[in-house]
């Protein structure tokens, strides 16, 4: 079994196929969006692929430490990851083949208009440690 991390974008990634914004869904589309990613986790986790998922908050900062005293705060003129990340999944799949498969169906959660989203979602594996040698 290998852990990989879905990432879902609001921006960054290319378009999505319907790509209205959730903050300009209808209150039941958003409810159907919802209950798809959960009906979706529920179903990883009777087959004992899912990890962990969690949504995102717009709200964020980017803090640095600076020495002593308080580490600045900004909102720098780069992008961010709360500008950037919507959420994630993590799953941990017996093959690559098959996070791409799980990736493929999270994409067609229903957004506007209760039509398939079709967004482009980040696959990327978790680093493995090396074994530990023993004598």
């Amino acid at each position: 079994m290998a852990k990989y991390l879905l990432l879902e974008h609001y921006r960054g990634a290319p378009a999505a196929v319907n790509d209205v914004p959730m903050d300009q869904w209808e209150p039941e589309e958003v409810s159907a969006h919802v209950r798809f990613m959960q009906d979706f986790a529920a179903r990883l986790e009777s087959t004992g692929e899912f990890v962990d998922a969690q949504a995102l908050s717009p709200e964020g900062a980017f803090v640095r430490y600076d020495g002593e005293g308080r580490p600045p705060v900004t909102d720098g003129p780069f992008p961010e990851t709360k500008d950037l990340i919507a959420g994630w999944m993590v799953i941990d799949v017996d093959s690559y083949d098959r996070a791409l498969e799980l990736a493929g169906e999270l994409s067609a959660a229903p957004g506007a208009g209760g039509k398939p989203i079709h967004e482009w979602l980040e696959v990327r594996p978790f680093m493995s440690e090396p074994p530990t040698v023993t004598e």
